[in-house]
């Protein structure tokens, strides 16, 4: 885009665009003032938005000239907020990328954004948690801290009803007299348009048809008289600052379901360990408790062994897998590429590859590390690929037209929009690499963790302490499970949910 002359911010000469091969705008010349109003209407799929987008930078037109005197903030029809982001946090974004704040060259501070569109109360709110309206300013508030003087607006009051609609044109009308910024407004609705202007151009089979001057005719008669008067005062005041109600899960008896089904098959092997009353085959569970009470120090020294195993593995294959999944997300080309490497690899049974790893490697912790680690690493890959890709396209426009770098996209964006797939995916690994450790240490005889334990009792045609070793194992696999089960629900109460 070139560089707009002061007076006039934005400048468009000839502009045309096309999508799939239709002309969606043809030869757009128009001019906006610095610090007008100008409004934007037409029929839907005139090429308003497109229109916007081009201004914005988004779009880049088949031919003419384009040139805009800074990067301007653009309200988006679908606020787009990042729900992992409070309200505050998502003001906050334009400078967190380095495009906001007054250090940056005129956006407001995020706190004092948000206190002018009257949404400091609720700084803390996800937006899960917030209505339609509040959403809106809380959008407009980011567009306001965002540096530049240029404010764009995408219909973004397009899905409120009619008297919260009116109360935010009363708003922005507020706002933009009290911020002065170049503000160009897409709107369906000529009410809304003849309203707020200072101009109104009419798109029409993609052209500009006329641009009229409004400024201050009809703002006032089509809401102080006749009936729709009447009726707005019947109605009252339109209020967007309602918030969701929480979800909140049913309650009842199923959280006792769990503990009823483990007191049900305990009571059913008492019974069937009674009925065989043979101990070399089934021991009781007063049996399997008595061993683990009395080897407690030998087998928690086991699992600790097998932990260890299990906790490296989940970190080498998590981090492998991240590291793979990654660009196989963002190339079409690479996935194809390696995509028979990557089924090979989950198709070979680990347990075939411990003899190799014995050979090239030899016995010890390294090797036990590896066969963990290569246990957990599908599932990871797989999620870091789904995950990434997942991440709506939307917010990656949003991205764009702050200036975000790679490495904001993806610490700020990819990274904590895929968390709950990839929490998802930690929660399969962990349970992949301790399988891994204790194959490895059937094969092993010097990584005496639980699965060494279980084939050493199984030897001596000790049952219960083969039982007591398998429990130990259960309930590690267990408190693996229900730790990344929190982090998961931390990861959703992150989103408001």
């Amino acid at each position: 885009m070139g560089e707009a002359r002061l007076d006039t911010p934005i400048r468009l000469q000839e502009v045309s665009v096309q999508l799939g091969g239709v002309a969606v705008l043809s030869g757009i010349t128009l001019d906006v003032r610095r610090g007008e109003f100008l409004a934007i209407i037409g029929s839907s799929g005139g090429g308003k938005s497109t229109l916007l987008r081009v201004i914005a930078g988004l779009q880049r037109p088949h031919s003419g000239r384009v040139e805009v005197a800074s990067p301007p903030a653009l309200v988006f029809q679908d606020y787009r907020l990042l729900p992992w982001r409070t309200a505050l946090r998502n003001v906050q974004l334009p400078a967190d990328l380095g495009s906001g704040g007054p250090e940056q060259g005129g956006g407001l501070p995020a706190a004092e954004a948000l206190e002018l569109v009257g949404m400091t109360a609720y700084a803390d709110y996800f937006p899960a948690q917030l209505s339609g309206g509040m959403r809106a300013r809380v959008a407009l508030a980011r567009a306001l801290a965002q540096s530049g003087d240029i404010l764009l607006l995408d219909e973004p009051f397009a899905a409120l009803d009619a008297l919260v609609r009116e109360r935010f044109n009363e708003e922005l009308r507020r706002l933009h007299e009290k911020t002065g910024r170049t503000t160009v407004l897409v709107t369906h609705s000529i009410r809304e348009a003849a309203l707020l202007a200072d101009r109104v151009a009419v798109l029409r089979g993609g052209r500009v048809v006329e641009v009229l001057d409004t400024r201050g005719a009809g703002r006032v008669s089509a809401y102080t008289e006749g009936v729709e008067a009447r009726l707005r005062d019947l109605l009252g005041a339109g209020d967007s600052t309602r918030l969701r109600p929480p979800e909140r899960p049913a309650r009842g008896g199923s959280a006792w379901l769990p503990l009823l089904a483990l007191a049900l098959a305990g009571l059913a092997w008492q019974l069937l360990a009674a009925r065989l009353n043979q101990p070399f085959l089934l021991p009781t569970p007063g049996a399997v408790w008595a061993k683990l009470v009395g080897n407690a120090p030998t087998l928690l020294e086991a699992l600790w062994v097998t932990a260890r195993t299990a906790l490296l593995g989940t970190l080498l294959g998590g981090l492998a897998g991240l590291l793979l999944g990654y660009p196989v997300a963002k190339s079409r080309a690479l996935e194809r590429f390696l995509s028979p490497f990557i089924v090979a690899s989950q198709s070979t049974p680990i347990v075939v590859l411990a003899p190799l790893l014995v050979s090239w490697l030899g016995f010890g912790a390294l090797p036990a590390v590896l066969v963990s680690g290569l246990s957990a690493l599908y599932p990871m890959l797989v999620t870091a690929l789904v995950g990434v890709r997942e991440v709506d396209r939307t917010y990656h426009e949003l991205f764009h037209s702050l200036g975000a770098t790679p490495w904001q996209r993806l610490t700020r964006l990819e990274l904590p929009g895929a968390l709950p797939t990839l929490l998802g995916g930690l929660r399969l690994s962990v349970s992949l690499a301790l399988i891994g450790a204790v194959v490895w240490e059937f094969t092993d005889p010097n990584q005496k963790g639980l699965g060494f334990r279980v084939q050493e009792a199984g030897m001596y045609q000790d049952k219960a302490g083969q039982f007591a070793a398998i429990a130990l194992l259960i309930a590690f696999g267990v408190l693996l499970y229900v730790v990344v089960t929190a982090l998961e629900r931390w990861a959703a109460r992150r989103r408001g949910r």
